[in-house]
């Protein structure tokens, strides 16, 4: 028995000895190493990825692009290359008559074999750094702002420039696009990957629909910062507009607003916030557009266990039942777009605009909204000619006395336009809604709207106190104001 298993190890080596010299022998070209050092060192790249993140090493959500799209083409490009390179030399030495009828041993003793594996160990070291700086430099790049807003320029010009002037502009897109979590990097690759043949066949929608459904619940990404159940309290919001008469007057319209939250002494909710992020109590809705605008059902689950449900228009449940959160309202947190009247309104308060060029804010709200335009550059062309026109036709003798306010006003005006409207992909004034308010959008009233009713009668309250207390409409000097900068 011992014999027959010395004879039959000895027979496998044989063998394995016989397999593996031709393979050595042919395989001792530079076209097969160079395949051999490209498997070689980019499978060593994907199992050290593959470790550092099984054992927790967080290697950014992008690490996948690299682990699973570039080193398994590197790899599959050395695995071609190695037969490649061996059918070559076979073919070159069958014709030049020197293939031999027995192929040598490999002997580290022969100075072609050594030549070999250091040429192998020296090129796959190399290669090996080579794409461990390179991937960490490309997952790097991947999960910078510019990456996403900038890779495919036309296509994510709109939310990107929004986003470079909102309050989230330091806040990487990947921490709320996202996120920590397996699931939602799985998600994300799969995603992504669609949107990279979108691009490149010119697939995608214009304009870009929101990421409704496909965005992360806002306890998961919002409230990493955001603590729901903080107590906020009273704000005060002072709101500047201006008339469209010939002098843009200056209003100011003042709101106590009652953002409230959870009571820290008596744990009761209050104000705007308060019953929606109250310990222990659910809302949930079912919207009939993909918007959600169009809200039929409300289902509100109280802390003590009670459910009270609230339908809208003909009574009956429609669409997909989706726990609220935060997004739901505050839908457009780093990328908000403004509308004509509002952004005009901004730039006058800030001085950007000369009020006292006569019908300024009346003209400037106009000529954003002429259109069309066709590109920004004919944006800022037509404007111009507008303002310009309006100016000649109705004050002669102010075109010329005025020149720099008028040219200063266009300039503003142009990127007023630049920075909300896109006509490449058809993002035009109001395409995206703001949920945040009730006045541009119906936002709050999807379902603060008194047509919500439960089946005993109750209404999800309407009251405009519930949400904030006006102190002042349109007043040109409102006097809170005055008491509050009182000594």
């Amino acid at each position: 028995m011992q014999r027959r298993r010395e004879r039959s190890a000895r027979f496998s080596e044989s063998a394995l000895r016989r397999f593996l010299r031709p393979l050595w022998y042919l395989g001792n070209n530079r076209l097969s190493q160079v395949g051999i050092v490209l498997t070689t060192a980019s499978a060593i790249t994907f199992i050290t990825f593959f470790t550092t993140g099984f054992f927790g090493v967080p290697l950014g959500p992008y690490v996948g692009i690299i682990a699973v799209l570039v080193l398994p083409a590197f790899f599959a490009l050395g695995l071609f290359l190695i037969p490649i390179g061996i059918w070559r030399r076979r073919r070159h030495e069958r014709r030049t008559g020197r293939l031999p009828l027995e192929y040598p041993p490999i002997d580290l003793r022969r100075p072609e074999t050594r030549e070999t594996l250091w040429f192998v160990a020296v090129m796959t070291g190399v290669n090996l750094v080579v794409f461990l700086t390179a991937s960490y430099g490309a997952i790097h790049h991947m999960e910078t702002v510019e990456f996403c807003g900038t890779t495919c320029h036309t296509v994510m010009q709109p939310e990107y420039t929004a986003y470079r002037g909102d309050a989230h502009a330091r806040v990487p897109c990947v921490d709320c696009h996202v996120g920590p979590g397996a699931r939602w990097f799985v998600r994300s690759k799969v995603s992504g990957t669609y949107q990279i043949f979108a691009i490149m066949f010119d697939l995608y929608p214009r304009p870009i629909p929101p990421p409704i459904e496909d965005m992360r619940p806002s306890r998961e990404t919002c409230e990493r910062c955001h603590w729901p159940e903080k107590f906020v309290g009273d704000k005060l919001l002072v709101k500047t507009h201006f008339s469209d008469d010939e002098t843009a007057a200056e209003t100011k319209t003042v709101l106590l607003m009652h953002n409230g939250g959870v009571d820290p002494l008596t744990r009761k909710p209050l104000g705007s916030h308060g019953v929606h992020i109250e310990p222990g109590a659910e809302i949930a809705y079912a919207a009939t557009d993909e918007d959600r605008r169009q809200i039929s059902y409300v289902r509100y689950r109280k802390p003590s266990g009670e459910v009270v449900e609230y339908l809208s228009g003909d009574g009956t449940r429609q669409g997909e039942l989706r726990r609220m959160d935060c997004m739901d309202c505050h839908n457009r947190p780093a990328h908000a777009f403004q509308l004509p009247a509002a952004a005009v309104d901004a730039t006058l308060a800030a001085q950007l605009v000369d009020r006292t060029l006569p019908f300024v804010r009346k003209q400037a709200v106009d000529v954003l909204q002429a259109g069309p335009y066709s590109s920004h550059a004919d944006a800022a062309a037509g404007i111009r000619a507008r303002l310009n026109e309006f100016y000649a036709t109705r004050y002669p003798n102010l075109i010329e006395q005025r020149r720099g306010a008028i040219d200063s006003a266009a300039n503003v005006l142009a990127a007023i336009y630049a920075r909300n409207v896109f006509p490449a992909m058809r993002v035009s004034w109001g395409t995206y809604a703001n949920n945040l308010g009730h006045q541009d959008f119906p936002g709050c009233f999807r379902c603060h709207d008194g047509a919500h009713k439960s089946s005993d009668g109750r209404e999800i309250p309407s009251a405009c106190d519930t949400c904030h207390s006006l102190l002042a409409l349109d007043d040109p000097d409102p006097d809170i104001l005055k008491q509050l900068a009182a000594p």
